[in-house]
């Protein structure tokens, strides 16, 4: 489940760079517990997986870009990423996403 501290929350992500395409969904079992899988056409390479990512994520849970940013996992596959001021249904599109519910 994601994390909520006051007025952000925090998603662990799990990200598949060099996609065919560009897709938010799916559960992977990571070091921070249940994630979302964000697929993505961009290379792991000087951080473009992680911005395409991002975007990806806001885009999918309906928020502006500038709301999420990356709080862990620079170089990694597993990250979290932190969403201010979330929407009151955010928990209830991520589990969508996430769970296919």
């Amino acid at each position: 489940m994601p994390e909520q501290d006051g007025d952000q929350l925090t998603v662990a992500v799990r990200v598949r760079p060099g996609a065919s395409r560009t897709k938010v969904g799916g559960r992977y079992d990571g070091p921070w517990g249940p994630a979302l899988v964000v697929a993505v056409h961009a290379p792991a390479v000087d951080g473009r997986a992680t911005e395409a990512a991002r975007r990806a994520l806001a885009e999918a849970l309906g928020v502006r870009p500038a709301r999420v940013t990356l709080r862990s996992g620079a170089t990694s596959r597993d990250k979290l990423f932190t969403v201010t001021a979330p929407p009151a249904d955010l928990d209830r599109r991520l589990c969508a996403l996430r769970d296919g519910q």
